[in-house]
């Protein structure tokens, strides 16, 4: 009669086998066959009959790793569940042997009906449940991808999609997709996702892998005498915490030659005004600032424009001038302190997504200039309660206009 082997001849070869003996070598030190150290040897795992012939005294032959409370059940956990059930273990038993919670093998055992459960097609239909790519909603609902693919096609984050989309169909659940089910869309699948469809690559909108840090460096003095008496800590405290609009953050952005942007942007609203120039000297810009504020009725013009906060460069060293045309008090931010202005400065991050770093805008036209102002006002906001700016500017510009009437 043959002799029948258990796991611990298994693991006793498999060690011996790990420390580079041979066949021959391994079976005189085990004392099992030749023939079968030679199939264990290349074996994925021990035999099927080893496992359904453990019993309760020993669960998976001794001490188990610890695994992690997310750690999936393997097949061996299956083959160990098959055995101390079929001896009368209860779920803590099998658990605490296995290293995982009860519930987890209740529910594995609780798949198939009473004294039925068999660890091969246990595994073989897990297997099947974790193969990826799943079909996904976005691929099967056409209406549901329609509204996702014309959202990125408007440079909309997933985040806001997905928000937007619960507000414009509140009575309807199949218009319900979290963001992380876009990304996934976008990044995961293969062919035939969003990707495919867009033809685009979509990332940090700043285009960096990390952070960067805010400087520690200690303050340069220089003869910057158009911020005396304009320091940002003078600036009013409404300001500070977006109480009413008609607070506003500016600044320039360039690229190579002397062909810039000039951007200004609202901070309850975040609304964007955004014109391109030709050169970056003081009073060509101080002229397009005048221009731009003349833009706005002079009837809520009070109501709209109260301060503009800056850097300290020099392209608004005649700030004094564009107060004196427009009334609108002009504050500069401490030198490398670009937070000071963070509004304006997470706006210039979105427009390089139009615009990215070494674009001459010596070459772009100002029709270009204009639609990425309209898209980017267009798009919903969290911190708006997901309204657009566009949408949020309009109710303060209709207030101001009430109250002026009245």
């Amino acid at each position: 009669m043959a002799h029948r082997y258990g796991m611990d001849d298994w693991r006793a070869v498999r060690r011996e086998l790990a420390t580079g003996g041979t066949v021959r070598d391994v079976a005189v030190r085990t004392g099992v066959g030749r023939g079968t150290v030679h199939r264990w040897a290349h074996a994925g795992g021990p035999p099927d009959w080893m496992w359904s012939e453990m019993g309760v005294a020993e669960p998976g032959g001794g001490t188990r790793p610890a695994r992690s409370p997310r750690q999936r059940l393997g097949y061996e956990d299956r083959c160990v569940i098959f055995a101390m059930a079929r001896e009368g273990a209860t779920h803590a038993e099998i658990a605490r042997a296995l290293g995982c919670h009860r519930t987890t093998v209740g529910r594995e055992l609780g798949r198939c009906a009473a004294g039925a459960y068999d660890p091969r097609l246990a595994q073989r239909a897990a297997e099947e449940s974790a193969r990826r790519p799943r079909p996904r909603r976005v691929d099967s609902d056409a209406r549901l991808r329609s509204y996702v693919v014309r959202g990125l096609a408007e440079r909309w984050s997933p985040r806001q999609i997905s928000a937007r989309m619960a507000s414009e169909y509140p009575d309807d659940g199949g218009m319900r997709l979290s963001h992380e089910a876009i990304y996934q869309a976008l990044y995961v699948q293969g062919r035939g996702s969003l990707r495919q469809e867009l033809r685009v690559e979509l990332a940090l909108r700043s285009g960096r892998s990390s952070r960067r840090p805010r400087s520690r460096l200690p303050e340069r003095r220089g003869r910057r005498t158009w911020v005396d008496g304009c320091e940002v800590s003078l600036r009013p405290a409404e300001a500070e915490d977006r109480s009413v609009p008609g607070h506003w953050e500016g600044d320039l952005v360039v690229g190579p030659g002397t062909a810039c942007l000039v951007t200004l942007v609202e901070r309850r609203t975040r609304y964007l005004e955004m014109r391109r120039l030709d050169a970056r000297d003081s009073r060509t810009v101080v002229d397009l600032l005048v221009e731009m504020v003349s833009a706005v009725p002079e009837g809520v013009r009070s109501a709209l424009l109260s301060t503009l906060t800056w850097d300290q460069g020099s392209e608004l060293a005649q700030a004094a001038r564009f107060t004196e045309a427009t009334g609108f008090r002009v504050y500069f931010c401490d030198p490398r302190s670009p937070w000071q202005r963070g509004t304006n400065e997470s706006t210039n991050g979105l427009i390089r997504q139009y615009f990215p770093k070494g674009t001459d805008f010596s070459a772009v036209t100002d029709e270009e200039v204009r639609a990425a102002q309209d898209q980017l006002n267009g798009r919903p906001r969290e911190t708006l309660g997901w309204r657009t700016p566009a949408e949020a500017i309009a109710e303060e510009l209709a207030k101001a206009n009430g109250a002026m009437v009245a």
